[in-house]
């Protein structure tokens, strides 16, 4: 039967990468891709330049989420763990996984997508996938010319995009790998009235059933769409309930999922004229902050939280002395805090910090302040009697309020080194703007260690397990290393087998109740080699110590505790 609603579903392959590499090419890049003039798709010889032939990875925490074609042929696949995919490929470049860059980019997609259709839906937030409408374009050309306009904006952002136009979603979806598996052009349409049919070679991967469901039916020894859509509709809800029935129709193409009217959100910004020229900052400050405060009080009420936001500084540069219709000049900077908020303090903070250090050509007459990125907000609540409880706004907050205050330089945060010695595998690394690795560390130690340095400071390296160093012990708490600043020498008595047994620090007397080691560490052949001995000493008086032995000389390095 034939259906009067018909859906098209736009395909971009790997479209977060391509969303973080365009992020972090800088502002060059800002005006190219989806948001330019329609092109035509590029040629094979431009390949070699596009985003997908470069050896690209995107990683959240220590494993990675997305890579580039280019890196899936050099055997590297999402789901790895950073060391894993650097054996494999040296020259993989890898980048954070950016939420904001990608929103930012679906954002634009969609934008983009609205030129050839009104009904325009994301079917996911980061699987570059895109429902359409497709009814009722016979006047100025039918699908055919509908899918080849559609194709051309997705292959802006790359060549292999993909459309296909059919009765459902599910098989518009699945129509748009027909290329893939059987070397068909990069637009499908599928007959109307015969997505059924479609479907039922295909396997079952190509419908949206859970996991439990395709193991089931694959013991079952049911592997395409056709099959599973001959079962009796009765056995299907006896066996599977409402779950099972909705994929079973699914399977017969009747798919609820529509593409709905697009609505682009206007641009969140506030625009507030200084009623004057001024050579200082203080009363931009006091405009920002309170425009700040307005956009906030929306954010919240519609449940988002900013992302980024950009200062317009308008500056005079000889208006009024020429004409006061003359159009004022602008000059934006953009801040990015490590995570999106929606509260008024740490947002300030990251504004006064930059407007700060903002040289002025030209006194200020205006001040714009807009939010170039929002997110849904995370919604996370805070206990009163929890103590153990953080808030990352006031966190953020205060390392703002610390960076504006002492300068640069202050802010710092822990960092591993790729040593085996224990006094140079840690360091301090300044905390940067946007740094969101360091705010979105892997354990909640990095998470916790951000702090403020002081001159007499050093790194305090962490024991990597939360076992005692000596069998049968367990703690709840991982053992600390203390190291010291400068390792001091020891006069240490050994017994015929060369164990340590007693020794003597700063004319302290200590008796090893029992160690661990030798542990043969070397290297740096090339600069200033090593080899050392190491040893876990636990004794009597003072814990556990971490000493080595070096050039017939014994050092304590450090202690645990």
């Amino acid at each position: 039967m034939s259906s009067l609603w018909r859906v098209a579903c736009v395909r971009i392959p790997r479209f977060p990468v391509g969303a973080v590499w365009r992020a972090n090419q800088g502002p060059r890049q800002l005006g190219l891709g989806l948001l330019a003039e329609p092109a035509a798709a590029p040629q094979p010889d431009d390949r070699a330049t596009h985003w997908d032939e470069r050896l690209l990875a995107l990683a959240e925490g220590n494993r990675l989420r997305a890579v580039t074609a280019a890196a899936g042929r050099a055997r590297v696949r999402a789901g790895m763990t950073v060391t894993e995919a650097r054996a494999r490929c040296t020259r993989l470049e890898i980048l954070p996984w950016d939420e904001i860059a990608i929103t930012g980019a679906l954002t634009r997609a969609t934008a983009a997508l609205i030129q050839a259709s009104p009904h325009v839906s994301p079917a996911g937030s980061a699987n570059g996938t895109w429902w359409v409408g497709a009814t009722g374009f016979e006047a100025i050309g039918g699908e055919r010319t509908l899918a080849r306009t559609l194709l051309t904006i997705a292959q802006r952002w790359h060549p292999e995009a993909r459309v296909a136009i059919a009765d459902s979603c599910a098989a518009a979806r699945a129509a748009t790998w027909q290329k893939a598996l059987s070397g068909q052009p990069n637009t499908v349409c599928v007959p109307s009235g015969g997505d059924a049919a479609f479907l039922a070679p295909l396997p079952l991967a190509f419908l949206p059933l859970n996991e439990e469901l395709v193991a089931t039916l694959d013991a079952l020894g049911i592997r395409t769409v056709g099959a599973f859509a001959a079962l009796p509709v009765a056995d299907i809800e006896r066996r599977w309930g409402e779950s099972g029935l909705n994929a079973w129709r699914l399977a017969h193409g009747d798919d609820p999922r529509r593409p709905v009217l697009a609505r682009l959100d206007a641009q969140r910004s506030v625009t507030a004229d200084l009623g004057g020229s001024s050579d200082i900052m203080e009363p931009a400050l006091f405009l920002v902050r309170a425009a700040l405060e307005t956009l906030v009080r929306d954010l919240v009420r519609d449940g988002l939280a900013a992302g980024a936001v950009a200062i317009t500084l308008h500056l005079d540069g000889g208006r009024q002395q020429r004409d006061d219709l003359t159009p004022a000049e602008t000059i934006t900077r953009e801040v990015r805090p490590a995570h999106p908020l929606a509260r008024v303090a740490p947002l300030f903070e990251r504004c006064r910090a930059l407007l700060s250090d903002w040289a002025l050509d030209a006194p200020i007459c205006g001040v714009t302040v807009t939010l170039t990125n929002t997110v849904p907000a995370t919604g996370e609540q805070g206990d009163m009697l929890d103590a153990g409880w953080r808030d990352p706004g006031a966190a953020l907050a205060a390392l703002e309020r610390l960076r504006s205050t002492l300068g640069p330089g202050t802010v710092m945060r822990p960092v591993l080194r790729d040593d085996h010695r224990a006094e140079h595998a840690g360091a301090w690394a300044e905390l940067v703007d946007g740094d969101d690795a360091a705010m979105a560390a892997d354990s909640a130690v990095e998470q916790n260690a951000i702090t403020t340095r002081h001159d007499d400071a050093a790194p305090i390296a962490q024991a990597g397990a939360c076992l005692s160093l000596f069998a049968g012990e367990r703690t709840a708490t991982p053992a600390a290393l203390r190291l010291l600043e400068t390792p001091q020498a020891l006069r240490m008595t050994c017994d015929a087998e060369h164990r340590p047994i007693a020794g003597v620090w700063q004319s302290h007397t200590f008796t090893v109740h029992d160690s661990i080691g030798p542990e043969r560490l070397t290297g740096a052949w090339w600069r200033t080699p090593f080899a050392r001995d190491y040893w876990y000493l636990r004794t009597r008086e003072a814990g556990t110590f971490l000493v080595y032995h070096e050039s017939d000389a014994w050092v304590l390095q450090g202690w645990y505790d």
